[in-house]
């Protein structure tokens, strides 16, 4: 019988160690603490993290055709640390959107605006945009027929090549869920993406879904969603992140875009 090479053994069993060190430390130094103080807000009740997309854009997880207004589908979930201030441990390295809900049926959420084509890079949430490609896009969107009968654009970025706009789409009119849930509306959130073609603004076919929402119309009229580029695109990477931010006062601000009771 052929005895074993005690060299080849040895450097095998180091060559293990030297990786699961190495694995540790890397494990370590890919995850780390974000605080997110919220002051004196009154009636949080949930402060969660979404990381949507991978590095290039496309979705890490696919929303969820009837999701649960007051149920975010989250990749983590922060502790309530007290004073205010809420804490995710130990959060693996990425790029993180916030969402936040309250009492009174408040939900404020951040994003960023992922690519829609292929190969584009990511615009941040305050970017930028023209004055004349706003009025000519929004006006593009409310002349435009869906089958939503809500159609509104919030938020729009971008630059002289492509304007990105998060937009919200409601049907609070009959829906095809009638017979699953009688005075059904349905909710969603889309990122599109206008680009200069020819001399014009072109709508592009592809969109980004965000998420999907499906809730009874009267409970939906009564509901406070809204969008801040300020908690999204949160980049966590070896030390720990600390972030302070103040939720709006209703029902008399409405500084941010999104929807409102009606």
């Amino acid at each position: 019988m052929k005895k074993p090479n005690t060299v080849y053994t040895r450097t095998f069993v180091i060559l293990i160690a030297l990786g699961s060190t190495l694995s540790l430390a890397y494990g370590t130094a890919t995850a780390a603490t974000l605080t997110v103080d919220l002051g004196n807000a009154r009636g949080v009740t949930f402060v969660g993290a979404i990381q949507r997309w991978d590095p290039d854009g496309n979705h890490r997880r696919l929303p969820e055709p009837k999701a649960k207004i007051d149920a975010p589908a989250v990749d983590a979930t922060a502790v309530d640390a007290g004073k205010g201030r809420w804490a995710f441990k130990d959060l693996p390295k990425g790029k993180y959107d916030l969402v936040i809900l309250a009492k009174d049926r408040l939900r404020v959420e951040g994003f960023t605006f992922a690519p829609v084509k292929e190969f584009d890079p990511f615009f941040p949430g305050d970017a930028s945009t023209d004055d004349d490609a706003r009025e000519f896009i929004v006006d593009d969107v409310k002349k435009s027929e869906h089958y939503e009968n809500k159609v509104e654009p919030l938020w729009l970025h971008g630059d002289k090549k492509a304007v990105r706009v998060l937009v919200m789409l409601i049907r609070d009119k009959p829906t095809s869920f009638e017979g699953e849930l009688p005075g059904a509306a349905t909710m969603r959130h889309e990122i599109w993406q206008y680009s200069w073609n020819y001399g014009g603004w072109q709508k592009e076919k592809r969109t980004k879904v965000l998420d999907r929402v499906l809730l009874h119309r009267d409970e939906l009229r009564k509901w406070t969603w809204l969008w801040e580029p300020k908690l999204g695109g949160i980049e966590i990477k070896a030390e720990p992140v600390a972030l302070k931010y103040e939720l709006p006062k209703l029902p008399y601000e409405k500084k941010l875009k999104g929807l409102y009771p009606y």
